[in-house]
């Protein structure tokens, strides 16, 4: 949120710079993201001065162009070459000295000394759109005669310069959303810290009155739990037309386009209050009845922006007596604004629940500077001073008269909080025994009144304006920040306890693979756990019916938790991929969640959702960085599987503690899932040409997900032992096995260790081969065996028994021929 400097010394007397004043913001809470100077002309004219054309002649070598001297009141006379056909001698113009930097929408140029056809130009004589001063650009800007050479232009024009403060507001500060917000902080923040009372400046409303009931128009509240309170007032024979200078500077320098003084009026009000108004165009106004309610569910609505929108049954509609002109808090109708035309107004100012807006605003994905404040919670109190105020800047500005007494229907008052704190708990929360004067003085410049003080205790009226105030330790945290956190020592003694870690330690083992993956070229990824519906229902794989979804999501785009780190995963690969990276290799641990239909009926919510922790391999492209020294294969299946089999490695997990099995889905074109206990631990593999499609992701990739909170359950009783190395040699044994196609290399392993339990070491897959002289259906695999005995040395008559028991078997429960 912006707040201009110079609006803020409208409200109190600050003598302080700008960059002491963001720090003091930013020290009560209100933290200052970023500080710039504002000019109402872009370089504010600097560097340009008033001259006097003397002589003005035809240049010898040029037809369209004219060599002038110009005198700007300094000891030289200057030689300038100019193309503009209305120059002539005698004018006052504007001239841009040497150095003097010029700016044309986001490009820049700097004046310099220089030689245009053979003659010196020491100079230029601006038109009004070189100097951001208008679009015209038939010829030069021809000042009037009695205008002062030599006087700077930034003075002759009245340019006017601020400095813009970005305050990164949080959501629970709705009183800060104005510049009397921030000056009401400011002086509590002055009072603590100058030890005096200083004054806030709340323009007057006193010369408010009503000049005649010409235009009485009627006010229906039909929901007073969506609307608390509507106030209201006619106002007749106004001009609609450009606002003033000084109007269209203060809003344009806080970033918004000045539209019309009406507009203009009603959005200053709103930045100076923090209090959203709406003008209406009586004529507009049928039945001259305004009634708040809701409409039918799909109702159709044409808002400023031209664009119809289907209104649902909770949107709180502003109505004539026929029809809706205003989606109230949010955004104006087509039809009911002001406009050129507009000479009668009806002005609204409200406060709805915040709660109905926030709905409204997100359904409808409108975000305006009202739903701002109304979502956040506005001031119920506001409503009639901002009112009187923008009335009269009205009258003053666009004319007119005031045709109807305060419309303010307020049905039901809303009562001011009512909160009893101790100073045992300040000083307790706080850290630090504060002075229960300087508390008193805190409470009262925040205007927080004290109704009534009993021993140790306080008991206080909260304004209305501060709804985020409902508890003790809200008004602590009040008091804190005006006292201001850096005045609490940090204390001399540091008291801790031992803590015992649960094993196995889930971060500590994260980090020990994530510094592995890292370490091979591996980037770590974090994508949003929100993320679109779409995905789910386009895959046909996961369950729609599983989604965790968002109530008010903050768009289409994130309305749902997700069930898979998969497209999260190829988002980032596509965004790599069209930023030219194609060789990637990604991992990212996350959480996935899901909603649990077998506990739909628990009364505990918490149960019926599923969150589980996972960590995802994504790899593409080349193998290696590209080089001239490096193979440019590409990853493949066995490459990730490499990885997959150092991270268990690490983890100490053998693979014989998984079942596996082949798979293809519509996520995998092929995969491998590892399962313990019948529940899934990896499944990894090639993805879908279909999935890739959907993405637009060109090359192949491969992805691999663990569940980790499997992985962590298993590691609970795994432990690493450490053996001393043996004395005795190992020894290797090959055999050719011929099988059939449907066997896998674990089969063959999980038998070897089933034959052999005792002096078995090691069974490793050194070469595959099908084709020529392989009868079809059949793959020839070439394995090796590694044996050892750790109290003595194998004879070759311990190991033929072993190899030919171990041939035996194959035979015979896998049909293998041995070769």
């Amino acid at each position: 949120m912006k707040i201009s400097y110079n609006w803020l010394k409208q409200y109190l007397d600050i003598d302080i710079e700008p960059l002491k004043l963001s720090e003091l913001l930013t020290d009560c809470g209100l933290e200052i993201e970023g500080l710039e100077k504002y000019q109402s002309v872009k370089g504010g004219l600097e560097g340009i001065v008033i001259g006097e054309i003397k002589t003005c002649e035809k240049h010898p070598n040029a037809d369209k162009l004219s060599i002038t001297t110009v005198d700007i009141g300094e000891k030289n006379i200057l030689p300038i070459v100019c193309g503009a056909p209305n120059v002539a001698a005698g004018q006052k113009v504007l001239i841009a000295t040497v150095g003097t930097t010029l700016y044309s929408e986001n490009q820049s140029f700097v004046i310099r000394k220089t030689k245009l056809r053979g003659e010196v130009s020491e100079g230029m004589i601006c038109a009004e759109d070189e100097l951001g001063l208008g679009t015209s650009h038939e010829g030069i800007m021809v000042l009037d005669a009695d205008s002062k050479v030599g006087t700077p232009a930034n003075f002759f024009f009245n340019i006017s310069e601020d400095y813009i403060f970005e305050i990164g507001l949080t959501p629970n500060r709705s009183d800060a959303t104005s510049h009397i917000g921030v000056a009401r902080d400011l002086k509590a923040v002055f009072d603590n810290l100058y030890k005096k009372n200083y004054n806030l400046k709340i323009p007057s409303v006193k010369e408010f009155c009503i000049d005649n009931n010409d235009r009485e128009i009627e006010v229906i509240i039909e929901d007073n739990l969506a609307c608390p309170r509507y106030s209201g007032l006619t106002i007749s024979g106004i001009k609609v037309k450009e606002s003033p200078d000084w109007l269209k500077n203060s809003l344009d320098s806080i970033g918004l386009r000045p539209i019309n003084n009406i507009v203009d009026i009603t959005n200053f009000v709103l930045f100076e209050t923090g209090q959203p108004l709406h003008a209406f165009d009586t004529n507009e106004i049928t039945g001259n009845k305004i009634i708040i309610k809701k409409l039918s569910e799909g109702t159709k609505f044409l808002t400023l922006d031209e664009v119809e929108r289907e209104l649902t049954k909770d949107d709180l509609m502003i109505c004539n007596k026929d029809e809706g002109m205003c989606i109230a808090g949010v955004f104006g109708g087509i039809n009911s604004g002001v406009t050129e035309k507009t000479t009668n107004i009806f002005l609204e100012s409200a406060y709805f629940n915040p709660k109905t807006i926030r709905k409204t605003s997100k359904h409808h994905s409108l975000k305006t500077d009202a739903s701002f404040r109304f979502e956040r919670g506005a001031d119920p109190e506001m409503t009639i001073y901002a009112l009187k105020r923008a009335a009269l800047l009205i009258k003053k500005i666009a004319g007119g008269k005031i045709s109807s007494n305060i419309k303010d229907v307020y049905p039901k008052q809303i009562k001011k909080n009512e909160i009893n704190i101790s100073y045992r708990n300040v000083d307790r929360l706080i850290g630090k025994s504060i002075d229960k004067k300087i508390i008193k003085n805190i409470l009262q410049s925040l205007e927080i009144q004290i109704i009534s003080e009993s021993g140790e205790e306080l008991k206080l009226s909260i304004p209305t304006y501060r709804v985020d105030v409902t508890r003790e330790a809200d008004v602590i945290e009040e008091i804190l920040r005006i006292y201001g956190y850096n005045n609490v020592e940090i204390p001399s003694e540091v008291r801790s306890s031992l803590s015992y870690n649960l094993k196995p330690d889930n971060e500590k083992i994260q980090n020990l693979v994530s510094d592995y993956l890292s370490n091979n070229g591996f980037f770590e990824i974090m994508n949003n756990s929100l993320t679109k519906s779409e995905y789910i229902e386009k895959s046909n794989v996961f369950n729609s019916e599983k989604n965790v979804n968002i109530l008010n999501p903050l768009s289409k785009d994130l309305n749902v938790l997700r069930q898979t780190l998969l497209f999260g995963g190829l988002e980032s690969v596509i965004y790599n991929q069209n930023r030219k990276i194609p060789d990637l290799k990604l991992y990212e641990f996350g959480k996935t969640y899901s909603f649990n239909s077998d506990k739909a009926k628990e009364k505990d919510v918490l149960i019926k959702y599923l969150e589980n922790n996972h960590l995802a391999l994504f790899i593409t492209g080349r193998k290696n960085i590209e080089s001239w020294n490096t193979d440019e294969n590409n990853v493949d299946f066995y490459f990730l599987k490499a990885h997959i089999n150092n991270i268990f490695k690490i983890l100490n997990l053998e693979s014989s503690l998984f079942s596996i099995e082949n798979n293809s889905s519509k996520i995998f074109d092929k995969a491998l899932i590892y399962k313990f206990n019948n529940k899934k631990v990896l499944e990894f593999g090639s993805v879908s040409d279909r999935l890739l499609k959907e993405f637009e992701i060109k090359q192949e990739l491969f992805y691999a997900d663990f569940n980790w909170n499997i992985i962590i359950q298993l590691l609970k009783d795994n432990k690493i032992l450490y053996k001393e190395v043996s004395k005795f040699p190992e020894v290797r044994r090959d055999l050719a096995l011929l099988i059939n196609k449907n066997i896998q290399f674990a089969d063959i392993e999980k038998i070897a260790f089933q034959t052999e339990s005792k002096l078995l070491k090691k069974v490793n897959l050194f070469d595959v081969y099908e084709g020529k002289n392989i009868e079809a259906g059949k793959k020839s695999y070439a394995v090796s065996f590694i044996l050892q005995d750790k109290e003595k040395t194998l004879t070759d008559k311990v190991i033929d028994k072993i190899m030919n028991k171990m041939m035996k078997v194959y035979k015979h429960k896998l049909e293998a021929v041995i070769r």
